[in-house]
């Protein structure tokens, strides 16, 4: 199967019709064989008898419906699993994503061989206040911190060789940073397209302040997950000895100069420098518990992926000692 389209919605049931005729339309132009896969993420309206009645007329069309809603990045995953194409693309259902870009997305990662091509919607149609100015400031951040060069993490539109979806973990908020986490994984060949943006025809957009919020919060954890993530003992032991060579350096100046320099003046225990001493000896003893026990946890752990076989000759090591 040459494509799978995962179109993750929540409450769009007035656009699904017209998008997948739409996307319909550029498979059979372009010969494609292909599977449409709605998730439909806890709607409330009548988006999943939209989606039964387009099954029922086009067998290339699956659904999977939560029980409530759960989020994007749960959407993605579950969408991830079901996938059966050799090229992945995903999009949003709310039709600012035009399903003609598609070819060219699957042209470069068939034919120029990339493992991720992003979307950029470089003339957007969205409010500049409430989202622009957001988003250009989100994705500055996102460039600086993740070292991954696009200008629109967050744009629907993206199309993935098979081998990345089945070898990275979308959880929690963090969709926004597939390219991050597929970089993190060893998938480095990863490109961006500017892409046609259009003005939301239905309903309204589901973004907002707390959406922001939460992707800077994702942003830190991410940053962290891929750099201390295996070696938590090298941020939080470093911080902790610093922390602790600061305090004992202030003890021993207090120790020298009560012993030896000022006899007779205040005591110890009446100077600052004997609480700034303290406070940082117990904050870098934490911190390098902190990450003792990191360590600890990240050695226990028996059923995460520790890397990722691209290939094998005449061994079974994918199976038995990938895990």
């Amino acid at each position: 199967m040459n494509l799978s389209i995962i179109i993750p919605l929540l409450n769009e049931e007035e656009s699904l019709k017209e998008l997948h005729n739409w996307v319909v339309s550029v498979m059979e132009s372009n010969n494609f064989s292909y599977e449409i896969i709605f998730i439909d993420d806890g709607s409330t309206d009548n988006s999943w008898q939209e989606i039964s009645a387009l099954s029922n007329t086009n067998p290339a069309v699956k659904g999977i419906r939560f029980l409530r809603n759960y989020g994007k990045s749960q959407a993605l995953h579950a969408g991830f699993k079901a996938a059966a194409g050799d090229v992945i693309i995903t999009m949003d259902a709310d039709l600012q994503d035009n399903p003609d870009e598609i070819p060219e997305l699957y042209t470069a990662i068939k034919t120029e061989g990339y493992d991720l091509v992003s979307g950029w919607k470089k003339k957007r149609y969205d409010s500049v206040l409430s989202k622009n100015m957001p988003s250009k400031l989100f994705n500055w951040a996102a460039r600086k911190t993740s070292g991954v060069k696009l200008h629109d993490f967050n744009c629907g539109l993206k199309a993935f060789n098979s081998k990345v979806i089945k070898n990275i973990e979308v959880s929690g908020e963090m969709h926004r940073y597939i390219p991050v986490l597929a970089k993190n994984a060893g998938f480095s060949n990863i490109g961006e397209k500017v892409v046609q943006h259009q003005a939301r025809k239905y309903g309204k957009t589901k973004f907002g302040m707390e959406r922001f919020i939460n992707g800077f919060l994702d942003l830190i954890t991410i940053w962290f997950v891929s750099k201390f993530g295996k070696r938590p003992m090298h941020l939080f032991g470093a911080l902790g000895v610093l922390m602790f060579f600061v305090g004992f350096s202030f003890a021993l100046y207090l120790g020298i100069d009560k012993l030896f320099i000022h006899r007779t003046g205040r005591l110890i225990t009446d100077r600052p420098q004997f609480f700034i001493s303290l406070t940082a000896m117990i904050i870098g003893t934490q911190l390098f518990l902190a990450g003792f026990l990191g360590e600890i946890m990240v050695r226990s752990k028996t059923n995460e992926t520790r890397y990722t076989v691209a290939e094998e000759l005449n061994t079974t090591i994918l199976n038995e000692y990938s895990k």
